[in-house]
């Protein structure tokens, strides 16, 4: 046998042991660094899983489903106190009873809110230079006031009226303290500056009964309750079907909205 052979042979003989280890490592399966841990080794450091009932979740107590947001009752122009006013003055004009919600829950101070924010608020669309003229009672008023300038004065006033004469805010009035207020702006017992106050409450019984029933879309009239109760079909795009039938139909309400959606 050649030198050569023999260094090979003593070579073999004298495998460090950690090579030996190492081939006993990959052989089964347990890899340097805990990366892959198999074969037997591997069970006695991570107990296999195979045929075993995975241990069940903590059950998690049950969520209530989310109560839906109508985001359309957002304010726009009027203050906090402003809108508390509106809220209480417009149910005493259309109160809750038992044939349906009153202007509070049909939205109807929302409405009214929108309105002013926009060109109505503005009188974007009428004539507003002078000269000016007091005009007859039918006419309304004819001044260089915007209806959100109205409205200002008139529900500070009314703020105001309350206060002196029983010592509360509008809205913490009783409803009979409540009507006496509306009666006497009614009855122009109360003074504003430029306005009158029958003209005003004129302008806010308008606002109140147009947000009762107007479409949802502009904030009042809320699930279209408003509706519902004068058996209204709101918005329908077609009544052809049921045109030529004989008898009554009621049809549930459609508002402009639905409409979008499909």
């Amino acid at each position: 046998m050649s030198n050569s052979t023999s260094d090979q042979s003593d070579r073999k003989e004298q495998a460090p042991a950690s090579s030996s280890r190492r081939n006993f490592l990959k052989g089964t399966g347990l890899a340097v660094g805990g990366l892959i841990v198999g074969g037997v080794a591997g069970n006695l450091i991570r107990p296999s899983t195979k045929n075993e009932p995975s241990p069940s979740a903590p059950s998690s107590p049950e969520v209530a489903e989310p109560v839906a947001v109508n985001y359309n009752q957002a304010l726009m122009y009027f203050s906090q106190e402003q809108f508390k006013i509106v809220e209480a003055a417009t149910e005493r004009i259309f109160p809750k009873d038992d044939q349906g919600p009153g202007a509070q829950e049909l939205g109807v101070a929302y409405f009214i809110d929108h309105q002013l924010a926009g060109q109505w608020g503005t009188n974007g669309r009428e004539y507003m230079s002078g000269p000016f003229f007091a005009g007859e009672t039918t006419q309304g008023y004819q001044g260089h006031l915007r209806r959100r300038e109205i409205f200002d004065i008139a529900l500070r006033e009314m703020q105001n009226y309350s206060n002196e004469k029983y010592k509360k805010d509008f809205p913490k009035l009783t409803p009979e303290e409540q009507d006496a207020v509306l009666k006497a702006f009614e009855s122009d017992e109360v003074k504003l500056t430029t306005i009158s106050a029958s003209g005003f409450l004129r302008t806010l019984i308008t606002s109140t009964m147009e947000g009762v029933y107007a479409d949802p879309l502009y904030g009042g009239n809320t699930s279209m309750d408003g509706w519902k109760m004068k058996n209204y079909p709101g918005t329908q795009m077609s009544y052809t079907d049921i045109i030529e039938k004989p008898e009554f139909v009621k049809i549930q309400p459609a508002s402009l909205r639905d409409h979008m959606a499909q």
